[in-house]
């Protein structure tokens, strides 16, 4: 591939439907739909193979809803944190489900949107995540609603709840103990909904996963309140799919050798910068020489990592950070005008596609 001019993305669609088929696994042996979170995971490129093995999208935004309905197909879903009157008019004439957050905003738009289907996010007090940032039940968390009372209040007006509390969740046993306190917590409530969400974050299609108890228990959750499960996955429909292909551009050293990438760490794989996580390498493979690969920018801590391969990197060589897929595409971009990657998809049939390629004129356009 080195005709391609880096940096890219490099999305290998038979990377990606092993996550798929696991997707499809769980909707038959548990009977729970999945619908793709584009928070995640947006690039439309690939949605022809995805749309195959998912029942819709889920979306955080109007723009996202709107970018579901038009390339992906299915249901859709739509949420957002908070709505304004203008994007729930919007949103309203395409979505299957509208979802709420809180009990204010669903009040003030039901007029809208009566008689449609709609849902209301919960909080139900529990979460999984290792980041703080990332716990939807947070103290003084705004996502959700936690007044019991007031849910059924309003409950004659939904169709549906969602609960999304988990963030990377790995743990059967947990989300099993998770759905026992849904269903002793909220049961009465969950009875008279036709569809519970429960949302993202959960692990499923990492290596090694307990599948089997994991659909049971989701089989079992819905037969006991007859009720359709939604997943929402996005990290899981993706994971291990993608890599971003950068070049060394430079290599200086300061106590040790670092590898500068015609990549940024800020500009193209933000969560990592955000959490303060460090990504892996696909290549070059490991070994003992130790080397820091550092992005592009003038930020300081523009650094993917610090990393030992099995030998020292020069100016030329290619470097593949590894899992570029979640999280990454979405978040991108133009700090320091540094160059966009490319998006660049290896299909089933093992041929390359460039898909879309980023130059001045996009960097121009996405100022004023």
């Amino acid at each position: 591939m080195t005709d391609l001019a880096t940096p890219y993305y490099l999305i290998d669609e038979s990377r990606l439907q092993r996550n798929l088929e696991i997707i499809r696994q769980v909707r038959e042996r548990s009977g729970a739909k999945s619908v793709l979170a584009l928070k995640c995971f947006s690039t439309w490129c690939v949605f022809d193979l995805m749309r195959q093995y998912l029942d819709g999208t889920t979306s955080s935004s109007l723009y996202e809803a709107r970018l579901g309905y038009e390339t992906f197909g299915g249901e859709t879903h739509a949420y957002s944190v908070g709505f304004s009157r203008d994007e729930v008019l919007a949103v309203r004439e395409f979505a299957d489900k509208l979802i709420f957050n809180s009990l204010s905003q669903l009040r003030r738009f039901h007029p809208d949107v009566a008689g449609l289907n709609l849902g209301l996010r919960v909080n139900p007090g529990i979460s999984y995540s290792n980041f703080d940032l990332a716990d939807p039940a947070r103290r003084y968390s705004r996502l959700g609603v936690s007044d019991k009372a007031a849910l059924a209040e309003v409950a004659p007006w939904l169709k549906g709840l969602m609960f999304h509390f988990n963030c990377e969740n790995p743990d059967v046993d947990n989300i099993r103990a998770s759905l026992e306190t849904l269903g002793r917590e909220y049961g009465e409530l969950l009875h008279r909904m036709e569809w519970v969400s429960l949302g993202g974050g959960l692990s499923f299609t990492q290596d090694g996963y307990a599948l089997d108890a994991f659909c049971e228990a989701l089989r079992a959750f819905s037969r006991t309140f007859d009720i359709q499960v939604y997943l929402e996955p996005g990290e899981a429909a993706v994971t291990q799919s993608t890599e971003l292909v950068t070049t060394v551009l430079d290599v200086v050293h300061n106590e040790v050798d670092i590898a500068i990438i015609d990549a940024s760490l800020e500009a193209h794989m933000l969560d990592h910068l955000i959490y303060r996580t460090h990504p892996r390498l696909a290549s070059p493979p490991p070994g003992e020489h130790r080397m820091m690969v550092a992005g592009r920018t003038c930020l300081a801590g523009d650094v993917f990592g610090d990393f030992k391969l099995a030998a020292p990197l020069q100016v030329g060589d290619e470097v593949r950070i590894a899992d570029a897929g979640g999280y990454t595409m979405v978040k991108v971009n133009w700090f320091n005008g540094v160059a966009m990657p490319a998006i660049v998809v290896r299909r089933l049939d093992g041929t390359l596609e460039r898909v879309r390629s980023f130059g001045y004129d996009d960097f121009k356009r996405s100022l004023s």
